[in-house]
């Protein structure tokens, strides 16, 4: 008898691995008695342990049986389970039809964000220093109850600060306990969609669109109704003829997302009075409306009246860093319980530690200071992204007002230079977004959604001159003399 060669495992694990795959192969027949603990130690120098070790495992999980004062012996079980097993390759599972329309939404992971991978923050400009000490300050001092179960909705200090700070900036109307921390914003998708709908209601949604929000509720099974977005947001007057109503309306009102536009007061007036005719609830997605370059953040659907039938939903991913997952919502007085009772029961709380580090965050100023410091960084990136697109601007190219956000929406003229655009790229290792992805009816506005965040500008000043020098090609058109193909 002999065992593999040495390895980064153990003696007893290769010993196991061997007798295991003896049995199951059937050269170690049914009924078959394994030499003594003892025996197989000499044979095979090595502890005695080390064997005895291996046996108990194989006799724990039915490969071997003891009978005392006879030995070992490899069980009738072992023997057949293993001749039988098929050991052909696996066919591929079929998904459920539920979990091909979920992987139907959302834009291509790259192994590494790019100048253009929209929605990623500057995680080189985070204060990563400073946050680490306040986690290690609430990590060192946790009460021991925070090792448990939670249920109240997420840390006590971490909703207040939230709720100064929405009433502050946002004129969100809201008390402490109205807020409900989730591991972030899909997290509150969910629970919304599982809470407020039933399988096979309607949902209305912002014509193009979020691809995270499209997602999650069709893996609800509810029925997806696009509604065209103009220059002032979310027409109400393009649902069409015959639509169901919804139970939910998803928007993006300060920063449409992906269009850049803002819904317009009248608009808001009109959705709020839709919803309450319709009885359907408003999930007011606010991701990043605290990069305003030419304005002061705008104040909320949520707060605009008393009573509006809106749930506000924030995250953290996009003013701070995504691997923080953490998000909330500002939920009515009436949904407050339901929603925390089930949150607790489907998802779990947790993290408080991090949550308490993050209330210490605000409270301290630095979420404050930080996020001055993120507006200024990205208006910048947006002027050099601006810059390096220049010669192709020139020729025509139209580019999105970006008055706000963290990234801007480049037309084009068709779908097949969308797509020559977005193939080249790739090869050259450039994650393109195409604009028309985001529409729930095709064929969608042919477009690039550009990302400035999440990359330094000499990244963006790369990636940017490709991209003005592509588009120059693939259009057909010459640059300018002063310009210059780049």
């Amino acid at each position: 008898m002999r065992l593999a060669a040495p390895a980064s495992t153990t003696l007893n694990q290769r010993l196991y691995d061997a007798l295991r795959d003896w049995i199951q192969s059937g050269e170690l027949a049914a009924g078959s008695l394994l030499p003594s603990s003892r025996q197989l130690a000499g044979e095979l120098r090595i502890g005695r342990n080390s064997v005895v070790t291996a046996i108990e495992r194989l006799v724990a999980e039915g490969f071997v049986e003891t009978r005392p004062g006879a030995g070992a012996f490899v069980s009738e079980w072992g023997a057949r389970g293993g001749v039988e097993i098929d050991d052909s390759p696996t066919a591929m599972p079929t998904l459920s039809r539920r979990g091909t329309r979920v992987l139907a939404f959302g834009a291509t992971l790259a192994a590494r964000h790019t100048a253009f991978a929209p929605g990623v923050p500057a995680l080189d400009r985070f204060p990563r220093e400073r946050w680490q000490r306040l986690l290690r300050r609430h990590q060192q001092r946790a009460p021991v109850d925070w090792f448990d179960y939670q249920t109240q909705g997420g840390v006590p200090a971490l909703r207040e600060a939230l709720c100064d700070y929405l009433r502050l900036s946002r004129s969100v109307r809201c008390h402490p306990d109205q807020i409900l921390i989730t591991q972030g914003a899909q997290q509150g998708f969910e629970l919304i969609a599982r809470l407020l709908a039933d399988a096979g209601d309607s949902v209305w949604l912002e014509e193009p669109g979020y691809g995270g929000a499209q997602a999650c509720f069709a893996s609800a099974g509810l029925e997806l109704q696009p509604v065209e977005v103009d220059a002032h947001g979310v027409n109400l007057d393009r649902v069409p003829a015959g639509a169901a109503s919804p139970a939910l309306i998803y928007v993006t009102p300060s920063h449409q997302y992906p269009s850049g536009v803002t819904l317009s007061l009248a608009r808001r007036t009109a959705l709020l009075e839709t919803a309450k005719r319709l009885g359907a609830w408003i999930i007011e997605d606010d991701y990043d409306s605290e990069f305003r370059y030419a304005s002061a953040p705008l104040a909320s659907l949520q707060g605009l009246v008393a009573s509006a039938p809106v749930i506000y939903v924030g995250t953290f991913s996009k003013v701070l860093y995504p691997g923080l997952r953490l998000g909330y919502l500002v939920l009515p007085e009436a949904l407050v319980e339901p929603f925390r009772r089930a949150n607790a029961r489907l998802h779990r709380e947790g993290q408080y530690p991090v949550q308490a580090a993050l209330a210490d965050f605000i409270a301290e100023g630095h979420f404050a200071r930080h996020v001055a410091t993120m507006r200024d960084c990205y208006r910048q990136r947006q002027a050099c992204l601006r810059e390096a697109l220049a010669p192709a601007v020139r020729q025509g190219l139209v580019l999105s007002e970006g008055q706000a956000g963290m990234h801007l929406v480049a037309e084009l003229e068709s779908h097949a230079l969308e797509s020559v655009l977005v193939s080249r790229a790739r090869a050259q290792g450039i994650l393109l977004s195409p604009l028309s992805a985001f529409y729930l009816e095709s064929p969608g506005r042919p477009g690039l959604v550009l990302g400035y965040a999440g990359a330094t500008a000499a990244e963006i000043a790369a990636a940017g001159a490709w991209l003005a020098g592509a588009w120059l090609s693939a259009s057909g058109r010459a640059a300018t003399r002063a310009g210059g193909a780049t």
